[in-house]
């Protein structure tokens, strides 16, 4: 297996781990209190959300297309 191909599926648990911990954190009180009155997550959050599925996206693409043109 190519070290890309593993960075991508370190990048890609990684990304799933801080997705969830955005997820759990959105249910706390602070953020329903934030949503109510703002409509909105707080930054903290969405930063857990928005940077955990965009690196789970990077890690899948890593993972898929890790190796062009290589019988690594």
């Amino acid at each position: 297996m190519s070290p890309q191909r593993i960075i991508g599926i370190v990048c890609l648990l990684v990304g799933i781990a801080l997705f969830i911990v955005g997820m759990n954190a959105s249910h706390s009180v602070g953020d329903q209190v934030s949503n109510t009155f703002t409509g909105k997550f707080t930054d903290e959050t969405a930063w857990y959300i928005f940077g955990g599925a965009a690196l789970g996206i990077v890690g899948i693409l890593m993972t898929v297309f890790g190796v062009r043109g290589h019988d690594a």
